[in-house]
């Protein structure tokens, strides 16, 4: 059983201001982040736009509750703790809080579907960590049809990739370009083949993909920008003292988008980092691209959901999807998706791994919880996926994760729709503070961070005998 303090005074009149909406200066930037990253042209953060919206919602949204359901503009919520059963929940809010042993602290409409925003990354998560593991990585393979000459550091022939990394970037073509130079090759006589599922730099265009590859591998062509991110990530991977020649392959042919042959010779493959690594980038900064690349490793958004119904016992109608990223008209019941951080917590720990492994930790990681429940007595205590749409649903602003107290840990689900999405934030930022008060105050985590830049820059080169090409 946990103990409560006794400031209940104290921290009712903390919630009751940031529910009136004084307490604005708690609210964090757009749910995809409001920093830029300090090297182009990674956009990890991909800003939101939060246009004005109603404060509360007095419409009757079918999709949005239950049929024979009702809820107020302003409720009061279900606890056994009378202080958190007498703060006032406003707009359109569902609210879950539950001990790890299940005990329920607080619920508002847990029933009610509503829609989650990028809550919905952690059913992607949940689902690829499911099916490929923790460890799993990305391969590029790189293909030829030709033979070298390492006299002349030519290559007669073709080159060939084929690959589906959510995160291939600058420093990965040239890393590839780097390879191909300790093989022997400094120029290629044909041409450079992509397959049509190869991204580059979070582009959905393939082609736009395929010539920022062409570009950035021989050094005569390659942007500053490209240059800068790879002296970086030799430095993030450790590998800065490598030598000061910078890697370059040029072709005397252009670049295609189309299948490879059935038959070449595998030279090499480069891997991405490791898939909690890519997730733990995903969630920080709650980035579309890569939630949507992931969801479609599995199958697609029905997949995803349908892996999270499965394993998690969850009624279809409680969990539906249309995106693996949460943008659009998405609906879940804030029941079921504390079924999904259980799932998801269970799943991690059977590889030894915690939500601070994946997601990220208010007021230590990089991303979108940066700025929030990041003052001394709460920096560390909070490790939580946020969730924003502007102007779907009238305004949109979620939280889920888990908290640490003095007394013991909880899982939380709060789901805010129809009104303004920075008072949603303040209430948020000072319900879960409240909380935590009840519960003897926040207590950080054990957790050592390690930047998003170092985690991705653990990829590597793995070299290939010769083997029947496949497309993937």
């Amino acid at each position: 059983m946990f103990e409560r303090i006794g400031i209940k005074a104290y921290w009712l009149a903390v919630a009751v201001v940031a529910i009136s909406g004084v307490n604005v200066a708690f609210g964090q930037g757009a749910d995809s982040g409001s920093k830029a990253t300090s090297v182009p042209p990674r956009p990890l953060l991909q800003d939101i736009r939060v246009a004005p919206t109603p404060e509360t919602y007095s419409g009757n949204d079918s999709l949005v509750k239950k049929t024979g359901s009702s809820l107020p503009t302003v409720v009061k919520a279900n606890s056994y703790d009378p202080i958190l059963a007498d703060v006032p929940i406003p707009g359109y809010t569902g609210i879950l809080v539950e001990t790890l042993d299940g005990k329920t602290v607080v619920e508002s409409s847990s029933s009610s579907a509503f829609n989650p925003a990028s809550n919905v990354k952690l059913a992607t998560a949940y689902a690829v960590l499911k099916t490929f593991g923790p460890d799993y990585r990305f391969p590029t393979n790189v293909w030829t049809d030709g033979t070298i000459d390492r006299s002349t550091a030519t290559l007669t022939g073709n080159i060939y990739i084929s690959g589906r990394d959510p995160i291939f970037g600058y420093e990965h073509a040239v890393d590839i370009a780097d390879a191909l130079n300790r093989l022997g090759v400094r120029s290629v006589t044909g041409d450079l083949i992509v397959t049509d599922n190869f991204a580059m730099n979070y582009s959905n265009s393939v082609a736009h993909s395929s010539e920022a590859l062409y570009a950035t591998m021989d050094a005569s062509k390659r942007s500053p920008a490209a240059t800068r991110v790879w002296l970086n990530y030799l430095a993030n991977a450790g590998r800065s003292n490598e030598g000061s020649s910078l890697p370059s392959v040029a072709f005397t042919g252009k670049v295609y988008v189309q299948p490879i042959p059935s038959s070449l010779k595998l030279l090499f493959l480069h891997e991405s980092a490791p898939m909690r690594e890519i997730i733990k980038a995903t969630l920080c900064y709650s980035n579309n691209f890569m939630a949507e690349r992931l969801g479609d490793m599995v199958g697609g958004p029905y997949a995803v959901a349908r892996i999270v119904q499965l394993n998690a016992g969850i009624a279809p109608t409680d969990f539906s999807l249309q995106t693996s990223s949460g943008l659009g008209i998405n609906r879940v019941t804030p029941a079921s998706m504390m079924k999904l951080l259980r799932s998801l917590r269970t799943e991690l720990g059977r590889s030894r791994m915690t939500f601070a492994d994946i997601m990220p930790v208010a007021g230590v990681d990089k991303g979108t919880l940066e700025n929030r429940f990041d003052t001394d007595f709460s920096k560390g205590s909070v490790v939580g996926k946020t969730g924003t749409l502007g102007n779907t649903d009238g305004g949109v602003s979620s939280l889920a994760g888990e908290i640490s107290t003095r007394n013991g840990r909880l899982l939380f689900i709060v789901f805010n729709q129809h009104g303004s999405v920075s008072r949603f934030r303040a209430f948020q930022n000072s319900y879960i503070s409240l909380i935590q008060g009840q519960f003897g105050g926040a207590v950080p985590m054990n957790y050592n961070p390690v930047s998003i830049d170092v985690r991705l820059a653990r990829s590597r080169i793995v070299r290939g005998d010769v083997m029947t090409a496949r497309n993937d």
